[in-house]
Order: structure tokens, then sequence, then C-alpha cells
């Protein structure tokens, strides 16, 4: 019985491992400046992450195959045999093996935050350019709006109180009163110009969301109470799909946007025809 369950260990992890050696799935295109950096780490990750699973279960097969012994009088027992594992045969018994498992694993922990912290700080902690486009985004159930500020570069202040869905106030903008908010965009879909640095500012209206663009390898949560931002540049023309990842109700499923990377010219245009519109 323990060389059949050592066996079955061995088998499912070769048999996991195969697609993930054969390279069977294959991520959407890179798209943005930081993504290179964001793939190396994530295969960087699988190769460590996948080399440890399997030296791990191929020495947990190992252990059981070679010291577990069968019940010293199974046929007194009222019930079936089970396998045991003499703790004195594992080399420093238990607690060195307990030991020797969270040297391992902090050790993981660490190599892995060493190695990603290039590619995270690139995008957390380092300012956006002073050209950078910023544009809002705000996340409610169950859609993403986008804010663009005006010719006159300024956002508008918000006014929780004047948000109403019914007049399509989406971000509780009063250009009544607000000088600056006269000229702002807001739009159900997202477009940015190509080689550019966009700067988002992003808040949630009520639950937990997230901006998940997977040709930009963003992936960003909304946190209620918390204005968030994150900087990138895409680098090529096409539209994506934005997609929220984090189960925010009965809607959750239907909520996505629309990315629209154009060129200049293009963004331009979209622009005028955006304020067109408002």
């Amino acid at each position: 019985m323990a060389k059949f369950f050592a066996t079955t260990i061995v088998v499912i992890m070769v048999l996991s491992a195969i697609p993930i050696i054969r390279n069977t799935w294959h991520p959407l295109p890179n798209i943005s400046a930081h993504g290179q950096a964001i793939d190396d780490e994530m295969w960087g990750t699988m190769i460590e992450a996948g080399i440890s699973l399997l030296a791990s279960q191929f020495i947990l097969a190992w252990f059981i195959w070679k010291f577990s012994v069968p019940p010293a009088s199974s046929a007194k027992l009222d019930k079936a045999p089970t396998l045991v594992i003499e703790a004195k045969s594992f080399p420093g018994g238990a607690t060195g093996l307990v030991i020797a498992a969270i040297i391992l694993v902090g050790m993981e922990v660490l190599a892995l935050g060493i190695f990603g912290i290039k590619s995270w700080a690139s995008m957390y902690f380092t300012q956006p350019g002073a050209d950078a486009l910023p544009v809002q985004v705000q996340a409610g159930q169950f859609a993403f709006y986008f804010r663009y500020a005006g010719p006159d570069g300024k956002f508008g202040p918000l006014h929780p109180d004047l948000i109403s869905e019914s007049n399509q106030n989406f971000f509780g903008l009063d250009p009544t009163h607000d000088q600056d908010a006269k000229d702002d965009l807001v739009t159900a879909s997202m477009a940015i110009p190509v080689n550019r640095e966009i700067r988002l500012l992003m808040h949630s209206k009520d639950v937990s969301h997230s901006f998940y663009v997977p040709a930009l390898r963003i992936h960003q949560d909304f946190v209620p109470g918390l204005d968030l931002q994150l900087h990138f540049t895409a680098t090529k023309i096409g539209k994506y799909e934005i997609v929220c990842s984090q189960l925010c109700g009965l809607g959750h499923y239907n909520m996505k946007a629309y990315l629209d990377v154009m060129s200049a010219d293009d963004f331009d245009k979209w622009l005028k025809q955006q304020a067109a519109l408002q």
C-alpha cells in the first residue's frame, strides 16, 4: 500500500509538470514597457516553485517508500491497517525536519522578494514623469468609468453626495459651481495614446474591485476608502479587455470595459469626439 501511494505521488507530479515544461499555455502578448520584467519574474517564480514542488514531493515519496512499515499487529485492530511511519527513522527527528522546512521556505520567500524588487518598484515605487497623462478610474458595482481632464489640465473636485446613476453623474461632479469640472470628460471605455506614460488615479465607490488588463501585465485591486496610483506605458496599438477579478457581487461576471491604445492623432480626435458628446 505504501509503495503504491509513493508511486502515485510521483506519477501525479510528472503528469502535472509535463504541460508546464512543454509550455502548453501562453500568456497574451505583452504590450507594456514594464511587461517583460513582469514576465521574467513570473517565469523565474514558476521555475523556482516548480523545482521546489517536484523536489519536495519526490522526497516525500522516497520517505514513504523507504521508511513506512506495516502495523505491528494489524489483525488485532478493529479498523483496516493504516500506514505507519517510524519517526525515529527521519534524520534529526521531526524537530530537525520542521526547522529545515522553515529555513528552506524562508529562503525561498526572501529570494523571490529580492528578485521581484526591480519589476515591482518600477510600477509602484517610482514617480511618473511630468508629462504622464492622468486618467481617473472609478470602479463600482458593476462597471468601470474613466475621467479625463479637459484643456485646463485640471480635475474638478468630487462630491460623493452628487453621485447619481440615473443622471449619469458617476463621479459626483458639480460643473455649475466648480470651474475645473466644466471640461472634464467621463467615459465608459478607456482610450490612451501609444508610447505615452499613463498615470492612473484609482478609487472604488463601494466594495473591493480590481483593474486587470492581462496584456498590460497590470492587476491592481481597488480598496474602498483608498486612492491608489499606478503608472504604465502601452507600446502597441489595439483594443484590450479590462476585467474585474475580485468577486464583488451578483453582477461581477459582467463587470468589464475596454482599453483602446491609439496613435497620438487618433487619441486627440477621440477626445474631441467625447467632448462633443458630454
